[in-house]
């Protein structure tokens, strides 16, 4: 019997382990991608302001999860907020290789990716907005590190957060 309940306890650990960790590198891949734009003076394009919806989606219940397994409470309800949390990055990792793959030329990028303007007011504010604004594309890559674009990256983070998420809730299964 304590042997059952010292595997019970190692599954616990795992799993808020596992999600500690994917929530770790989750947001400091969102945090990074902030900073890069920000700080850095990188333009996302349209592709990558898409890839950035699955942290802003993946990361609350993944905290919420989280929360509940280090808290002992709704095993259940918390391994199915990880089992969401996954899902949401691993749709997240198939959109990040999707562009990697277009900046790499594998295939076509969207057709219709680049700077978006508002409305104009007057032909004045348009005029003015066509000058300022910068076309960013998404099939060129503006920031390389390690031979990874800043979407290659996202797939590796995506990715990771992803199956530590699965690893989670499948360790809270066997809690």
């Amino acid at each position: 019997m304590s042997s059952d309940l010292g595997t019970r306890d190692h599954h616990a650990t795992g799993a808020i382990a596992a999600a500690a960790l994917a929530f770790a590198i989750g947001l400091g891949a969102i945090l990074a991608a902030w900073g890069f734009q920000l700080i850095g003076g990188y333009l996302p394009c349209q592709l990558c302001y898409q890839e950035r919806i699955p942290y802003y989606l993946g990361l609350p219940p993944l905290a919420l999860g989280l929360w509940l397994a280090a808290n002992g409470r709704l095993r259940g309800f918390a391994r199915g907020l990880l089992l969401l949390s996954g899902a949401i990055f691993a749709a997240g990792f198939a959109l990040g290789g999707y562009h990697a793959g277009a900046e790499w030329g594998f295939w076509p990028g969207p057709s219709d990716c680049g700077g978006g303007m508002l409305p104009p007011a007057s032909a004045d504010d348009l005029l003015g907005q066509i000058r300022s604004t910068r076309l960013v594309s998404c099939t060129e890559a503006s920031f390389r590190l390690f031979g990874l674009s800043f979407a290659g990256w996202n797939v590796v983070a995506s990715a990771t957060v992803a199956v530590l998420a699965f690893v989670g809730a499948r360790n809270l299964r066997r809690a």
